[in-house]
């Protein structure tokens, strides 16, 4: 386990909307999910939190049941300078970041050394688990920033398009930053947007 008290965890998918991260957290249903989080062991809120900009790419895949069975966010786990992914990162204990990637990862069992992850800068722990796969992405404030994603990368898998509840939550959690025009043109050429949602589909979640 890591010697600091807190890391960033983060996070690109619905868990940039604060509340649905809160369900992570807290325990909870997420608006628009079909399924209720367990919770942490330690329910207490985050310490801060920030928009935070990934140097990987970001793709929707998979079907996830607690979406509507339809895809969820990824970033690649290569990383990519040019395209580039929003995120919110929150400050929270390692032990917080475990307990949510648990629950991400469908309530497996792991021990994860975070101070190897950091060391190596990247660690698959799960091959195959959908969020098997951890990055360390830098230091701010001397907390280390964390972040988890799949253990493939993006040229290996089918895209598919997220539901708009799904689609929805990640737009109303960068609608505190970002506006709907910026919004538009982050998502309208993403894989697994582009192609499977018309302009108009887009627009209109907006």
């Amino acid at each position: 386990m890591l010697v600091t008290k807190y890391v960033w965890y983060a996070s690109y998918g619905s868990n940039i909307n604060r509340d649905r991260f809160l369900c992570y957290i807290k325990g909870g249903r997420p608006l628009g999910s079909n399924e209720t989080e367990s919770g942490c062991k330690d329910p207490s809120p985050p310490i801060d939190e920030e928009m935070f900009t990934i140097p990987y790419p970001l793709y929707f895949a998979k079907e996830a049941g607690r979406w509507d069975s339809k895809g969820v966010a990824f970033i690649n786990g290569t990383k990519n300078n040019i395209e580039t992914t929003f995120s919110k990162k929150y400050l929270i204990t390692p032990e917080q970041f475990l307990d949510v990637l648990k629950q991400e990862n469908s309530g497996i069992q792991f021990d994860i050394d975070l101070e190897k992850v950091k060391e190596s800068g990247s660690m698959v722990f799960r091959k195959k688990a959908w969020y098997g796969r951890i990055l360390y992405l830098g230091d701010d404030g001397g907390y280390p920033i964390y972040t988890f994603t799949a253990p493939w990368n993006m040229d290996e898998i089918t895209y598919n398009r997220p539901s708009y509840e799904y689609l929805t939550t990640i737009i109303t959690g960068l609608k505190e930053y970002y506006s709907k025009d910026e919004i538009y043109q982050y998502l309208i050429n993403k894989p697994g947007i582009e192609g499977l949602y018309t302009p108009e589909e887009l627009a209109s979640l907006l």
